[in-house]
């Protein structure tokens, strides 16, 4: 298949330093979260205050490797438009600062603020150097702002919570008010063992094991950056299940790193999934593709939710990349980006309680499509469309009928025939993602890739929402039903987009292309 191609950009002229423009990067996403500079990873601290998100980071405020683990800071009103701050936490002598969360203490229960002055409290994993007397632990640790996050101070009394581990780590912090009691609970892991541990406190200080959950569905790498809320079923308050997320690396789905998720109950004390397929382990992998996953691609990972969002809303991040390749990836000075925000629900779909999402939409308010194609018969070969997008928005909605498989060529054209297909297999009710040749794939061996995912269709129709962006392709499916999230590095030239069916009958029912 050959696609048509946008002329290149104008190289870059060099001028003098006093003079110097910022030169146009090619990778660096449009409404993606990224440091100015530097290394990026996890999300932390996750929290909404007056009127404010903010989104906390795994960060070497020193370059674009991993290394100097310290906690980056960004801010914003919507969601969308993210101002980068000061480096929150810093790495020190004897600690690197790893992923933890926070929240608004707002009755002064850890006694670090005033009852006039609440404040907000991270709780992070002290990684100890070998200059600490706990060299080579991993501990949990508090840090405090009394400034609505501009500033923090490490709690002198560090570390709060210390079980004499190696891989005890990345704790995530709620308020729980419930039958058992009104009180603090992190929930936290034994990477290595993959065990979700649960602790209660008072005051954020003082900590009581409630709990152990796992081994349990994939543990093909260590467990990290577990979450844990209560969702109404399809908005029910009085039907309600507890999500818990749980990463892990390696072993995902896809390969590499990867989130999963149960459904049960929690009554403050256990957690008790409903959605363990097995007890034991599954060494051979066999059923993977019964697990619940938060995302079916490569590239959404380390994915916690918000504290104390506005009207109750679960909104959650991930990390867009994969600890395969994620020291790699040819981004320059930057590297790594925010995943689209999720808010997630939950909803019962054929009589089984499943996680739905839907990105927060950078394109939402827009007043009209770029492009649209009325509902057509999709003769089989390729269908070239009269529009360009390379940050964009596509909804479409096929009706396979008794096609082979329908799909979607995205960011296509450059000199290499560069594309990336969307390719829905009838027969298999099976939705892929081929990034195998989107650009600039070789700087690693696993990054070339097709990913997959069961889709039925849902009254003979298959709905598409995707996101793309600089260095991103984001697809939501039946409504968020499932999703799939990969980085991509094509060129610039590469914009071109084309519908496909390969077989007779298949018809497009609508498609509408969205952009800035």
């Amino acid at each position: 298949m050959t696609f048509p191609t946008t002329a290149a950009a104008p190289a870059a002229v060099a001028v003098p330093d006093a003079l110097a423009v910022p030169v146009i990067d090619p990778f660096r996403p449009e409404f993606h979260y990224t440091a100015e500079r530097n290394w990026l990873n996890d999300p932390n601290g996750l929290v909404y205050l007056n009127g404010t998100y903010h989104l906390f980071y795994q960060h070497n405020p020193f370059g674009p490797d991993w290394g100097n683990m310290s906690w980056g800071h960004a801010t914003s009103r919507d969601l969308l438009h993210w101002d980068e701050q000061p480096v929150a936490i810093p790495c020190d002598g004897s600690e690197a600062i790893f992923s933890g969360s926070a929240v608004f203490d707002e009755h002064n229960t850890s006694g670090l603020g005033t009852a006039a002055t609440p404040p907000l409290v991270a709780i992070y994993t002290s990684a100890y150097s070998a200059a600490s007397p706990l060299a080579g632990r991993q501990a949990q640790s508090l840090a405090y702002s009394l400034d609505e996050g501009r500033t923090w101070t490490k709690y002198q009394g560090n570390p709060v919570l210390d079980r004499a581990s190696a891989d005890f780590r990345d704790p995530k912090v709620f308020w729980y008010d419930g039958g058992a009691g009104s009180y603090w609970v992190m929930v936290a892991v034994e990477a290595v063992q993959r065990q979700v541990v649960l602790y209660k406190s008072a005051d954020l200080v003082a900590w009581e094991h409630l709990s152990t959950f796992g081994p349990a569905n994939a543990t093909g790498g260590v467990w990290e950056c577990p979450d844990l809320f209560e969702l109404p079923v399809d908005g029910d308050p009085e039907d309600t299940k507890w999500v818990l997320i749980v990463n892990l690396n390696p072993g995902g789905v896809a390969g590499g790193s990867a989130g999963q998720y149960f459904l049960g109950g929690f009554d403050g004390v256990t957690f008790r999934s409903e959605s363990t397929v097995t007890e034991g382990l599954q060494q051979d992998g066999s059923r993977m593709r019964d697990y619940g996953w938060l995302d079916w691609g490569r590239d959404y990972y380390a994915t916690v939710s918000f504290s104390n969002a506005p009207d109750g809303r679960r909104i959650m991040i991930g990390w867009m990349n994969n600890w395969d390749y994620a020291g790699s990836t040819p981004t320059g000075d930057w590297r790594s980006a925010m995943s689209l925000p999720r808010e997630v629900c939950l909803a019962r779909v054929d009589g089984q309680v499943v996680l739905l999402q839907e990105a927060v939409d950078p394109f939402s308010g827009s007043e009209s499509a770029i492009f649209q194609l009325g509902p057509q018969s999709l003769a089989p070969g390729v269908l070239e469309l009269p529009a360009t997008a390379a940050v964009a928005r596509i909804d479409v909605e096929f009706e396979p009928g008794t096609a082979d498989t329908v799909g979607l060529v995205v960011r296509a054209g450059g000199e290499g025939d560069e594309r990336t297909l969307l390719t829905y297999d009838v027969a298999a009710g099976v939705l892929y993602l081929d990034r195998r040749e989107s650009g600039h794939v070789s700087f690693h061996g696993t990054f070339p890739s097709v990913e997959r995912v069961a889709v039925p269709l849902q009254e003979g129709r298959l709905r598409l929402r995707i996101y793309l962006d600089r260095c991103s392709v984001e697809v939501f499916a039946q409504d968020g039903l499932a999703t799939i999230t990969d980085l991509v590095f094509p060129a610039a030239a590469s914009t071109a987009l084309a519908v496909f069916a390969e077989g007779e009958g298949a018809h497009l029912a609508a498609l509408a292309v969205v952009g800035c």
